[in-house]
């Protein structure tokens, strides 16, 4: 009850009413209430039911009965791209998840297979391609992002100097005005012992302004990124704006295989840029084709005067507004794998992104804080130290101690 009444506080146009099913089957039968603590959320005759105690589900709710239709997530196939359905440390389940719990639809997407991006496709996500796409994929998804399409592409760095290059995505990251660099970032602050990781796993802990990172102040770390900058030819209207930076000890090794090697250090005669090196950036610009029918999100209703999180709408979602193209890019995927996205922020940096793509700013669930992942690594003789210690020493010293009180109390 207080955490409802909490709603009703900070909404003058949320009201919360107790009903006792029993004494009121009528009304529980028109609601299909089928167990007690049911929570049913009723606007405008668009009913949801919930039966959660928790406020990301309630506040899940509120926004879908609002909304009055659930947000699609597309998560592109077909090039070696992360599995939305992989348990395993490389798979991308959790996030898959979490996208879920935000009301998201997640969806798989073969576009080799169709002709265009589904017309239900709030934002298309290409999750760390191993080969490049087709030329019509290509087009399909240039195609998309002019009529008002939010893509998020995830590039992880070339193996070897010998890997082939995605050509095509890389034009089409072009034509929005960003550019990947064919390097790695090396991290030499040290944080990446924190997680127990090397200076291939570069970490970030301030953000530059934007509405991804607003407010955000959780460390993020990303195991062997590459670079992400502006084209060296500027694109008009189309300005990329970084969100997620390295720290200014780390650069961008340009040496891959010097990086192989073990050995790395900061050389600027052969192509090392030294830090803070940009490893995510954001462009939104006008729809140069927009749809007749295009709505790039569906607003919420105006009569609302608060969220449960006390934030008011900034207007960015109006209806009156022309359709808008939205391009995020982070030169690494891993950092949302199961394996490294309980790391501090990284959940939530991937969440916030696909938010903001979504341009759901103001709608961004609740999210509880996960346990943190904080690993201890120890070699095989620090192990066996820990054993003998924990065994062996430990209880001979509190057995000792027994004998030589036993003895003084003689």
């Amino acid at each position: 009850q207080d955490r409802l009444d909490a709603y009703a506080y900070q909404s003058t146009q949320v009201t919360v009413d107790y009903v006792d099913a029993d004494r009121d089957p009528v009304l529980a039968r028109q609601y299909e209430v089928q167990s007690y603590g049911t929570i049913v959320f009723d606007y405008n005759g668009r009913v949801e039911r919930v039966l959660s105690e928790s406020e990301q589900d309630l506040t899940n709710a509120l926004i879908k009965v609002m909304s009055g239709e659930q947000q699609t997530v597309y998560f592109l196939e077909g090039h070696g791209e992360r599995d939305l359905a992989d348990t395993e440390r490389n798979g991308y389940s959790t996030v898959s998840g979490a996208l879920a719990q935000d009301n998201y639809q997640v969806t798989p997407l073969v576009l080799a297979q169709q002709n265009a991006v589904p017309e239900d496709a709030t934002v298309v996500v290409v999750a760390g391609p191993q080969t490049d796409l087709l030329p019509g994929e290509v087009d399909a998804l240039g195609a998309y992002m002019d009529r008002g399409g939010k893509l998020l592409v995830l590039l992880d760095p070339p193996p070897d100097t010998a890997a082939p290059t995605p050509d095509g995505l890389l034009r089409l990251l072009g034509e929005w005005g960003v550019e990947v660099g064919t390097d790695v970032v090396v991290d030499g602050s040290g944080m990446g012992q924190l997680f127990g990781a090397d200076a291939s796993v570069p970490v970030a802990a301030d953000y530059p302004r934007h509405p991804i990172t607003e407010q955000f102040n959780l460390l993020t770390a990303y195991p062997l990124a590459r670079s992400v900058s502006p084209s060296g030819v500027p694109v008009a209207g189309r300005i990329p704006q970084p969100f997620i930076e390295t720290s200014p000890q780390s650069w961008a090794e340009a040496n891959l295989d010097e990086l192989t090697g073990g050995q790395v250090e900061l050389n600027e005669d052969v192509g090392d840029r030294p830090g803070p090196i940009a490893i995510g950036m954001a462009v939104a610009a006008p729809a140069p084709n927009p749809a007749p029918s295009s709505d790039a999100v569906t607003p919420v209703a105006d009569e609302v005067a608060g969220d449960p999180g006390g934030q008011e709408d900034d207007g960015d979602n109006d209806p009156s507004d022309p359709p808008e193209s939205r391009l995020a890019v982070i030169g690494d995927s891993d950092f949302a794998t199961n394996g490294v996205v309980g790391i501090q922020g990284n959940r939530d940096m991937f969440l916030n992104t696909i938010s903001w793509l979504a341009q759901q700013e103001n709608l961004i669930a609740i999210r509880p804080r996960e346990p943190d992942d904080r690993r201890l690594t120890v070699t095989a003789d620090q192990q066996r130290r820990v054993f003998w210690l924990s065994i062996l020493f430990i209880p001979a010293a509190a057995l000792g101690a027994g004998v030589y009180t036993w003895w003084r109390r003689r």
